[in-house]
């Protein structure tokens, strides 16, 4: 497996409400991490992170009224502190862009409301979409209330009665014969469509 040189946040945001600040606070606890919290003018707040080689990073939250927005735009080269915020970037649903760079490729990973939507690889002058989020909700919707096959199944039933109808006063062998045949495919076709 490639060894990841560095990842970069790149446009990447964090909303919280003022109520989450502290829960934030928490999801910060890791024992190779250090953290200092500055309280700035106006109740914004800078959080310094620090892991165990000396690389930091500074997560400044600009408060609106009772809204803390954070815009990440850094690059990390250390996978505790990558990882912690990564983390905190999942559990708080963050927006934006992530790049994970290796030797030979990049990928650039997409996120909205703390889920990756879309994984993109490049490779020297290629790219190559890896993953990408469909919303399969609406089409389920869709093939849940449609009664496209009900209504198939009807027709059929209502064919094969007329079928049967025609059958019960035929007297020629030929049109017994064809008869019979489209009773035989109507009833496949139903067994298809009610299994």
């Amino acid at each position: 497996m490639a060894q990841r040189l560095a990842t970069e946040f790149v446009k990447a945001r964090l909303l919280l409400p003022e109520s989450q600040m502290s829960n934030f606070i928490l999801h910060l606890q890791d024992p190779r991490v250090r953290y200092r919290v500055r309280v700035l003018d106006g109740g914004s707040r800078e959080i310094l992170l620090e892991d165990e080689s000396g690389e930091e990073v500074s997560l400044p939250f600009d408060r609106h009224r009772n809204l803390f927005v954070c815009e990440l735009s850094f690059r990390l080269v250390n996978p505790r502190l990558t990882h912690l915020i990564r983390r905190l970037f999942v559990a708080f649903k963050g927006d934006g862009m992530i790049r994970r760079i290796y030797p030979d490729f990049v990928m650039i990973d997409f996120y909205a409301d703390g889920l990756v939507r879309r994984i993109i690889e490049l490779t020297g002058s290629a790219s190559r979409l890896v993953f990408e989020h469909r919303d399969q909700l609406p089409e389920l919707e869709y093939l849940f209330a449609s009664t496209d096959i009900e209504q198939e199944i009807e027709r059929i039933r209502a064919r094969a009665d007329r079928l049967l109808d025609k059958r019960r006063i035929a007297t020629d062998i030929a049109e017994i014969a064809w008869i019979d045949g489209e009773l035989h495919k109507a009833a496949r076709r139903l067994f298809q469509l009610e299994a």
